[in-house]
């Protein structure tokens, strides 16, 4: 089955293969991981996307390493989709899941000083889950709200802040106090 996911992880650079191939890649899911991780360091960029949008759902931790040396890619689209699959958690399939307190910090640094807006758009939409909770990632995305040069950037960076549509969604519900009649009851 090795050359066949890397057959597949091959045919993600040609135009007229590459959709089927990264559905059977997907379909294959761990299985597939080892080629996957050797299309990491392919020559193609496109091919380095889209093996970063496989390990996005089927990561496992020895492909760490390889996700974040693309993290300092030339082409921005790998370090936009290497940060995704890296912070991501709602697209994972498996257990492996990097910790907030590794990721966070990688996607404040690429979201202030990255050069590429496609990646700092990235940035901020991942920091957005956890506005509520860190202070240092609201300031951020304040700060990309307020200052960026993209107006894309400002734009996503705001839908996270204060006043945004997105914050006031994932702000915190209050907790709903029960009745005493109801506590009553339960005793």
């Amino acid at each position: 089955m090795r050359d066949e996911y890397d057959v597949l992880v091959e045919q993600l650079a040609v135009k007229h293969r590459a959709q089927d191939a990264l559905r059977a890649l997907m379909a294959a899911g761990p299985a597939a991981t080892s080629a996957v991780r050797r299309g990491l360091s392919h020559d193609n960029p496109v091919v380095r996307v889209r093996c970063c949008m496989v390990l996005d759902h089927h990561l496992d931790e020895a492909t760490l390493p390889e996700l974040m040396a693309n993290l300092t890619h030339a082409e921005g689209d790998v370090r936009a989709w290497a940060l995704h699959a890296l912070a991501c958690d709602r697209c994972k399939e498996g257990a492996c899941r990097p910790g907030e307190e590794d990721v966070l910090p990688i996607a404040l640094r690429m979201l202030k000083h990255d050069r590429s807006r496609k990646v700092r758009t990235m940035a901020a939409h991942l920091l957005g889950a956890a506005v509520h909770r860190r202070p240092d990632v609201a300031r951020a995305l304040e700060e990309a709200r307020d200052s960026d040069s993209h107006p894309v950037v400002r734009k996503v960076a705001g839908w996270y802040t204060p006043g945004g549509p997105i914050y006031r969604r994932l702000a915190p519900k209050p907790r709903r106090s029960t009745p005493a009649r109801t506590r009553a009851s339960a005793r």
